[in-house]
């Protein structure tokens, strides 16, 4: 059954309207380990071959029906996106696939009364190149490959 159906199904089923603000956050037991994020993202960076349809691009939200998160979460990686924290995913996809994540997320937006917001930003490879890690002990030149060695 699609997402998009069985958002509709718990529409239709009582989902009308956000629930209390402090709800309990995500299994964040089900994510990668940090180590399998930072290899994922030094994936990303360092592919040589991109096809010229794909393109980098950031899923983040933040939704607060419980039900509503789980299946959106779950939508994103079934369309491959990897999950970089609880609410942020990157894909390196076909534009077309863009197009439908931003289409039917539009749309599970749309189906109930919420305060949630969506945001799918496309990103380029200079751009995570230039990211900067706070609040981890990550080396971000392992990420991006900048080491320099200095001979004398």
């Amino acid at each position: 059954m699609p997402y998009i159906e069985i958002l509709r199904r718990l529409a239709h089923a009582g989902l009308k309207g956000s629930p209390a603000i402090n709800r309990v956050t995500g299994n964040t037991e089900e994510m990668a380990s940090l180590k399998d994020r930072v290899d994922f993202l030094i994936g990303v960076i360092n592919r040589q071959e991109r096809k010229a349809t794909d393109m980098l691009f950031f899923v983040m939200y933040d939704i607060e029906s419980n039900k509503v998160r789980r299946v959106v979460s779950k939508y994103l990686e079934d369309k491959g996106c990897f999950r970089i924290q609880r609410s942020i995913f990157l894909a390196n996809a076909d534009r077309n696939i863009c197009e439908q994540i931003k289409t039917d997320l539009a749309e599970v937006q749309a189906l109930y009364d919420n305060h949630d917001s969506i945001i799918v930003c496309p990103i380029s490879t200079d751009e995570m190149r230039a990211m900067k890690i706070i609040g981890q002990k990550i080396n971000i030149d392992i990420i991006t490959k900048i080491n320099n060695t200095l001979f004398f």
